[in-house]
């Protein structure tokens, strides 16, 4: 009898993520479930996949998860190392890079994002890490795939505060904006994939990951959320990605 295969929603997030990405795709990366979907994808279908760090280290190829942009191997591993300034003017704001990872505390039913306060601005429940480079990537990558986990605190009606643009209230509103880029293409989370109506933008579940149920994710969700006529099922990871994603991961703890 085959061995049932196991693995943790991160996992799952990590390589859902990760098959997004096609080779040749140029990708700003973050730290975290961002920088392991990257650097996963290079490792199996994508091996020309570009990853480009805030850090200025373009075309990074880790052999470990880095723990920092500022981490000595993704400047050891880049095809060349630049400015911050530069990667912000010549390649993220002249609409030279593909795909852009952004986290949330909070996102909406649009795709816009909240990293900024929880609460009022004035007066603050909890003062977040604020927009670092989220806006520009929001409008300027050609397109963005959001991840974060999915709880009815981070799926929110309304944002306590937009940091960054996805969909603005929907329709063309974003090209109202003067903004030619795609915006939010998939919302990544532990329970499944949300994607962009093609006509409202609305955020509509569109995969669900093995064992979860669509009850789950509108629990987790303060809008009613929208369903697919075509829910589909996630593919799961297969051996090879999590074997791989477990080396890569393995080898970076061994050097905190």
């Amino acid at each position: 009898m085959a061995q049932t295969l196991t693995y943790t929603s991160d996992e799952m997030m990590t390589v859902a993520a990760a098959q997004m990405l096609k080779n040749n795709t140029v990708c700003f990366v973050g730290i975290g479930l961002p920088s392991a979907a990257a650097n996963l994808a290079r490792a199996t279908h994508a091996p020309k996949c570009v990853l480009i760090y805030e850090s200025g280290t373009m075309g990074a190829k880790p052999t470990r998860l880095p723990l920092s942009i500022g981490d000595g191997e993704l400047a050891e591993t880049a095809d060349f190392v630049i400015p911050l300034p530069e990667v912000f003017n010549y390649w993220l704001q002249a609409g030279r890079i593909d795909v852009g990872f952004l986290g949330a505390a909070q996102v909406d039913r649009f795709g816009n994002i909240n990293t900024t306060v929880i609460g009022s601005y004035e007066k603050p429940q909890v003062r977040l890490p604020g927009a670092g480079g989220a806006p520009e990537i929001a409008t300027c990558t050609k397109e963005v795939i959001i991840i974060l986990r999915q709880h009815p605190r981070a799926f929110v009606e309304k944002l306590d505060f937009m940091t960054s643009v996805g969909h603005l209230t929907g329709g063309d509103s974003r090209q109202k904006l003067g903004i030619k880029t795609k915006g939010p293409t998939a919302v990544i989370t532990q329970l499944g994939i949300l994607r962009p109506d093609p006509e409202t933008k609305e955020l509509t579940l569109t995969e669900l990951h093995q064992g979860i149920t669509v009850e789950q994710v509108k629990a987790a969700t303060a809008w009613n959320l929208k369903i697919a006529a075509d829910l589909r099922e996630t593919q799961p990871p297969n051996p090879e990605e999590l074997a791989i994603l477990r080396a890569l991961q393995s080898r970076s703890e061994g050097r905190k």
